[in-house]
């Protein structure tokens, strides 16, 4: 399986680093999750630079793809020249977002049916449009998932981990990163949240 966290200027480092993290904690061969990025370096908000693991294309072949959020993110959104790099299809791939990566599915037109969640900055200017969106932290129709406020990052990754890998261990990855002697409390809390929408009827993602 492959998972491409989509991290452009201007990034919140929680959105991007966080899921990294807790994804890479599952344990297979065939499991691999890379930063991938529309030049070989971008800047956080915050001035941290960092090296793209792969280029922006590593995500049109992933299993999943989740988008990061920054404050540039609807700006970004409207880039043809980035946005023309990506070929995605939520009927072979689970497509996610954080915060203000709502702006991205928007673009992509994920959300004309669908309800989203995102950061409150971000919130009037896309009900502006259209979108219907959630006083919640996670909400998944299908392969597109969206997440609101920073820390609600491990809902999305734990619904990655969920799709693609299983309950088991998705649990043992979240274990991992849980808080020392709240370890119990914290997973079976994101796991609560998350699973009702992955029983609920996803759609099968297509693997090779």
């Amino acid at each position: 399986m492959k998972i491409a966290i989509l991290t452009f200027d201007g990034f919140n480092e929680i959105d991007s680093f966080v899921s990294l993290h807790i994804l890479s904690r599952i344990a297979r061969d065939d499991w691999t999750v890379a930063i991938a990025c529309p030049a070989e370096t971008v800047q956080s908000t915050n001035g941290v630079r960092i090296g793209a693991q792969q280029p922006l294309e590593f995500a049109n072949g992933a299993d999943a793809v989740l988008f990061g959020g920054s404050p540039r993110s609807r700006e970004i959104a409207q880039d043809r020249a980035i946005m023309s790099r990506l070929e995605l299809d939520p009927q072979r791939q689970l497509i996610g977002s954080q915060c203000a990566g709502a702006w991205f599915l928007a673009k992509l037109g994920l959300l004309a049916t669908r309800p989203a969640c995102t950061s409150l900055k971000s919130r009037p200017a896309l009900e502006a449009t259209g979108v219907r969106v959630l006083d919640r932290p996670f909400v998944a129709s299908g392969n597109v998932a969206s997440a609101g406020g920073c820390l609600a990052s491990p809902y999305l990754a734990a619904w990655v981990m969920l799709r693609l890998a299983g309950r088991e261990a998705a649990a043992r990855a979240l274990g991992i990163v849980a808080p020392v002697g709240q370890k119990q409390q914290y997973v079976a809390a994101i796991l609560d949240v998350v699973s009702p929408f992955v029983a609920a009827g996803a759609e099968p993602v297509a693997t090779e």
